[in-house]
């Protein structure tokens, strides 16, 4: 069976692609989760229409985005935090922890575009990544102070 699929899937393709799977795995799995629609003549033009729509869309997000991003380069943040013994954090600074401090300095940002390489467990001055879109990453310095 034909199917064509409304976002990306792992293992089977893109969003728009059209690709064969078996009628069960199309009726129970990608059909009630509305990841997929039956390939039909209309409903590939209404993808189509659709496709063009969300590359406006996202040009004009990113285009925000950017102008944004913009007004974020050079951004310092001071997260100050509880330290044992050789400048060890009894915890480690999250995502949460940043997306707070960038918060407080005016940005409205999800803990989910935090790019973290790896934890931040010691005192020091950080670069992070804040991902606004797939294309616009802007580093951000993170000051961890004792408190």
């Amino acid at each position: 069976m034909e199917v064509i699929l409304k976002q990306k899937i792992e293992g089977l393709g893109d969003r728009g692609d059209v690709v064969k799977v078996k009628e069960g795995y199309a009726r129970n799995f990608l059909f009630p989760k509305r990841l997929a629609l039956p390939s039909t003549p209309s409903q590939r033009r209404v993808l189509e229409e659709e496709g063009r729509l969300h590359v406006v869309r996202d040009a004009k997000f990113k285009q925000s985005v950017q102008a944004v991003a913009e007004k974020m380069k050079g951004l310092s943040c001071t997260i100050v935090v509880q330290a044992g013994e050789e400048d060890k954090l009894y915890g480690s600074v999250t995502g949460h922890d940043i997306a707070k401090a960038v918060a407080e300095q005016g940005f409205a940002i999800d803990h989910k575009q935090i790019v973290l390489d790896e934890p931040i467990k010691k005192l020091g001055v950080y670069s992070v990544s804040v991902r606004l879109h797939r294309e616009v990453e802007v580093p951000v310095k993170i000051w961890v102070v004792k408190e």
